[in-house]
């Protein structure tokens, strides 16, 4: 009960921080500090990925109809062209990050996935939104619709996707949305295309993690799997509602203060543990 009672926490850690731009990763980290889970570490590297798809169902729940590009009128398939140009799109911002993933995966997690990374990712980018949005604030947005995103600004998105892939704490939202900022795209379409940006991206990184694992699991494990899974889809359909109607009248600013306060947060806090260990 108490494993299944932390996989509930993850959830909602989950749920809230992987489509708000303060990186789901620097919070897991930190939650996991008090309430690691007493499993393998194999389980465990694979638990806090595969929760991502209960996140990413929350979207395709949302957006079902701007993401399935058939239909049926008087009896017959519809095909929605530009549903199908903007899957494309997707594909173009997906490349960079899932290169460098299939390719580099392991050796990247080894180099970058500590507590230093994350805490001057979380910090750096806390920085980037403030004076970004500062520029902004006198700029009309050139692109405000998901069909006006070109096949290059895809793919220069794609490019701030693959920061966040190499940078854990970077925020894989935070940067598309920093990306598409800079790139003119308005704030709704920016986290509206980060959203269906989502959908490949975890469901390949999740895919890659189960085989990696394998599927023999204890009856242990497949609760604190599920129950993560299911917490993180019902949290992340309130917050993703939650930011499409705050964008709509306000900037990231919050969230770049946000970032700069955790990461302060987790500076001082392993540099305390170190003096104290």
């Amino acid at each position: 009960m108490l494993e299944i009672l932390k996989a509930i926490l993850l959830g909602i850690v989950e749920g809230v921080t992987e489509w708000l731009p303060i990186s789901s990763t620097g919070h897991m980290i930190l939650v996991d500090e008090f309430l690691h889970l007493n499993v393998s570490e194999e389980f465990r590297s694979m638990f806090l990925v595969v929760i991502q798809l209960g996140a990413i169902l929350a979207v395709v729940l949302l957006f079902w109809k701007k993401l399935w590009p058939f239909g049926i009128r008087d009896n017959k398939l519809l095909i929605k062209k530009p549903i199908f140009t903007m899957w494309f799109k997707v594909v173009v911002s997906c490349l960079p990050a899932a290169v460098v993933g299939l390719l580099f995966d392991e050796q990247l997690e080894a180099l970058f996935y500590n507590w230093q990374t994350v805490s001057v990712m979380l910090i750096v980018v806390g920085i980037a939104f403030l004076i970004i949005e500062n520029i902004n604030q006198k700029k009309a947005p050139k692109i405000r619709s998901i069909s006006e995103i070109t096949y290059p600004v895809a793919f220069y998105i794609g490019l701030f996707q693959l920061i966040a892939a190499v940078f854990p704490g970077t925020s894989r939202s935070g940067a598309t949305i920093l990306g598409a900022l800079l790139l003119g795209v308005s704030r709704t379409v920016a986290a509206e295309y980060t959203f269906f940006l989502a959908v490949p991206v975890m469901f390949g990184a999740s895919a890659l993690k189960l085989v990696k694992y394998g599927f023999h699991y204890s009856g242990l494990e497949i609760g604190i799997l599920l129950t993560g899974m299911v917490v993180a889809f019902a949290v992340s359909v309130g917050i993703i509602r939650f930011l499409m109607g705050y964008i709509k009248k306000h900037d990231f600013k919050v969230f770049g203060w946000y970032r700069i306060v955790l990461g302060a947060v987790v500076v001082a806090y392993f540099a305390i543990r170190a003096l104290l260990a």
